[in-house]
């Protein structure tokens, strides 16, 4: 039985492209996010029942975190290794994930807030299922 735990992440190297974002994590694979981000006004509101990734790099866009929420199906070393953080949220709970960015959980919906100007950085939401792909960037 695979018991998920939430999982402290680690500064990841970032590089944002004209075609996506590109994250390399600790153990030296990459991960390459597809696409523009659209842009979103100071939250957003997930589907409910996607994969959700939350990215929060510095100023420059070089380096930064990323969380998974709610993830289960990944094992936690794998996390750890990698560098890649792990939230689980119940109903209705929230957290913050780094200083100005909370998310909460509402249903099989996850609602990310920014406060821009405290994060000093950019905030992108990833949400993937098996049919979609879905790129957001929390602006003010």
């Amino acid at each position: 039985m695979n018991r998920a735990s939430e999982v402290s992440p680690s500064t990841l190297s970032v590089e944002l492209t004209d075609g996506g974002i590109e994250i390399e994590y600790l153990d030296g694979r990459q991960v390459f996010y597809h696409g523009v981000p659209s842009k979103t006004s100071e939250s957003h509101r997930t589907t409910p029942g996607t994969d959700v990734h939350v990215l929060v790099t510095d100023r420059d866009g070089t380096e930064g975190i990323l969380v998974y929420l709610n993830d289960r199906k990944t094992d936690g070393e794998i996390l750890e290794e990698s560098g890649v953080g792990r939230v689980l949220l119940a109903d209705g709970e929230s957290t913050t994930v780094f200083p100005g960015v909370a998310v909460s959980r509402d249903g099989f919906a996850f609602e990310i807030d920014a406060d821009v100007e405290t994060v000093d950085g950019r905030v992108f939401v990833f949400e993937e299922s098996e049919m979609t792909e879905r790129r957001y960037e929390i602006v003010a």
